[in-house]
């Protein structure tokens, strides 16, 4: 991706978020970066949703104080447009350059792309970049299947940390698409693993808290080398189906850092 404009946008990245000058280490460095690709929708070039980019900016906000110590920063990242649009895939496009944005500003520094929905799965495409670290895709809209899409690629995870979560009553996503997706990439990379929240629908609002605990529990992990909680090793550990059917529990949160 080179910029070009969709109905005269352009893509970019919101406000650094987390370490910097006065904050985070004790010389403001960045260590890492999480970025933070909001949910879409399939066909669409109108501006993307704001409702999208506030809830991602929330979940950047959580996790850049709980890095700031060890130096991470977070950013949104602001779509052309609203839609993935077929073949035009801009999501992907934009992830990609967003990557390589990152590295552009902030040198050899380990990225952590944290998507949900479209974002998810642009997350999961642009996870070759070699700067990516790790890919936590939340409630990923993926292709519906052989029968009409090929399926999407993952030899591109290799030597990636890769979590999905997604809510088992996903009337909008098909729970059981991305449990593919996993068991698919699971085959050529062990570090691989997926959660299910039981009961729970896309956007995961009953269990809120438990998402952004175990979001920050990965994104620590994975780009500080700290211990997982026990869930994720377990997760992480477990062959098929069991570590790609992990639920999620009432009070995770409650547990981190014990």
């Amino acid at each position: 991706m080179d910029g070009r404009s969709v109905s005269g946008r352009t893509a970019r990245l919101g406000k650094r978020l987390g370490s910097g000058a006065g904050t985070g280490t004790a010389d403001g460095a960045v260590n890492a970066v999480a970025l933070l690709l909001p949910e879409g929708c399939e066909t669409s070039t109108a501006r993307t949703s704001p409702v999208a980019a506030l809830t991602a900016r929330s979940l950047a906000t959580t996790l850049a104080r709980a890095g700031r110590g060890h130096g991470l920063t977070t950013h949104v990242l602001h779509f052309r447009c609203r839609g993935w649009n077929g073949e035009a895939a801009h999501p992907a496009a934009d992830a990609e350059w967003a990557v390589a944005e990152v590295v552009r500003r902030y040198g050899d520094v380990p990225v952590c792309l944290v998507g949900t929905g479209t974002g998810a799965r642009a997350a999961l495409l642009a996870a070759g970049h070699p700067a990516v670290n790790s890919v936590l895709g939340i409630a990923p809209w993926l292709p519906t299947g052989p029968d009409t899409t090929p399926p999407d690629p993952v030899k591109q995870l290799v030597g990636r940390r890769v979590l999905l979560v997604h809510g088992t009553n996903d009337a909008r996503v098909s729970p059981d698409l991305s449990y593919r997706y996993a068991e698919r990439a699971k085959k050529i990379n062990r570090d691989t693993c997926r959660f299910e929240v039981h009961s729970d629908g896309h956007g995961l609002h009953q269990h809120r808290t438990e998402l952004r605990s175990l979001t920050t529990d990965f994104v620590l992990g994975s780009l500080f080398h700290r211990g997982y909680s026990r869930p994720v090793q377990d997760a992480m550990a477990a062959p098929p189906p069991l570590g790609l059917r992990m639920p999620l529990a009432a009070g995770f949160g409650a547990t981190l850092g014990k």
